[in-house]
């Protein structure tokens, strides 16, 4: 016998940077799936984005007090708001909500 039957110490080796695509989705169906949902993240991440964004350019035009500018930028956010309800990223109704106070906050510019 030449050695004592203990085998040498291997200290943990680091492992690969893992891809989102490197899921433990063994069907192809559940691969598909996980390649699905990537892209529909991507989809939602970037439409919120859009949607907090116009909706910035509004709050900002109103906070320099020009009326004109508010409403285009307001013009310009509706239907992008409106897509992201229609698409499901945001609740209708918060989404009219936020429209309301955009609009009630324009209004107040004139008085």
């Amino acid at each position: 016998m030449t050695g004592t039957g203990r085998r040498s110490y291997k200290p943990p080796q680091s492992r690969p940077e893992r891809k989102p695509t490197d899921s433990m989705a063994y069907s192809i169906q559940a691969r598909k799936r996980v390649r699905q949902n990537l892209r529909r993240a991507a989809r939602n991440r970037a439409r919120s984005s859009r949607v907090r964004t116009f909706i910035k350019k509004v709050e900002t035009a109103i906070a320099g007090g020009d009326r004109e500018a508010a409403r285009a930028a307001l013009r310009s956010a509706q239907p992008e708001m409106a897509r992201g309800a229609q698409k499901g990223k945001f609740h209708r109704n918060t989404m009219q909500r936020k429209l309301s106070r955009l609009s009630k906050k324009i209004k107040e510019l004139d008085a």
